[in-house]
């Protein structure tokens, strides 16, 4: 079987090119100053961690944590699962995952984390979700494409509205209360550029009808959609500090 962690190293610069970056105003709710980011990919969040502290951030895949170094020069990045990564002695104020706290190991996740932090630190769980708006049309008439290829594909699939997202975060008793902010924002894309985006998700890597589906996508927004789709982010900040 496929470890589908492994699949976003297998094109970095692609992966570096395609995911957008967080919203801004998202940063103004932490604070430093020894900051530890997991699994930072190509650094999307650690350049704006940098901005509040010093970041020692721990990726799995080399070439991600390569670009990282690139984007972010200020961090210090370390190739290691995270979920088996000795952690230092020295207790951290802010520990940050962003769109990746559900690869970790969901029997020990909260514990390294709470781990990590000294007490009264913080832990900031990201998470960006695709929600109904944008061009709407598009992601209705996608979703033959992905039934055609994909066979995993539930029939008529919809997208949710941002509202009827749940508010997650583990239930722990090593952290109080989680606090929740939302975002929501939407980005264009040409075709290409949606192209590029879709190939950086875990589950089109691995699909092995990828290029068919992803060639039946491309047709479907240049023929039907001008060559130009719209979508819809919600992304989720979690914060919750260590008893």
């Amino acid at each position: 079987m496929t470890d589908l962690r492994s699949t976003f190293g297998t094109d970095a610069a692609r992966y570096r090119r395609a995911r957008p970056a967080y919203p801004a105003e998202l940063f103004t709710h932490l604070t430093g100053p020894r900051i530890l980011e997991i699994a930072p990919g190509t650094g999307q969040a650690t350049l704006p961690l940098t901005a509040l502290g010093h970041v020692t951030a721990v990726e799995l895949s080399p070439a991600l944590a390569a670009l990282a170094r690139v984007h972010a020069p200020a961090a210090d990045v370390v190739v290691a699962d995270f979920d088996h990564w000795p952690l230092p002695s020295d207790a951290f104020d802010l520990v940050v995952c962003a769109t990746a706290f559900h690869w970790l190991d969901p029997a020990t996740r909260m514990s390294r984390c709470a781990a990590a932090l000294r007490t009264g630190g913080v832990l900031a769980v990201i998470s960006t979700h695709h929600v109904a708006g944008g061009t709407s049309r598009f992601f209705v008439d996608v979703q033959e494409c992905y039934e055609r290829w994909d066979p995993s594909t539930p029939p008529n699939l919809r997208l949710s509205p941002a509202a009827a997202i749940p508010r997650e975060f583990d239930e722990s008793d090593l952290f109080g209360r989680p606090a929740f902010h939302r975002f929501e924002w939407e980005q264009a894309y040409d075709t290409e550029a949606y192209a590029d985006l879709l190939l950086t998700y875990s589950n089109h890597i691995a699909l092995p009808t990828r290029d068919r589906l992803i060639a039946d996508i491309r047709s479907l927004i240049d023929t039907r959609h001008d060559g130009r789709v719209v979508k819809r982010y919600m992304t989720q900040l979690a914060v919750a500090t260590r008893r």
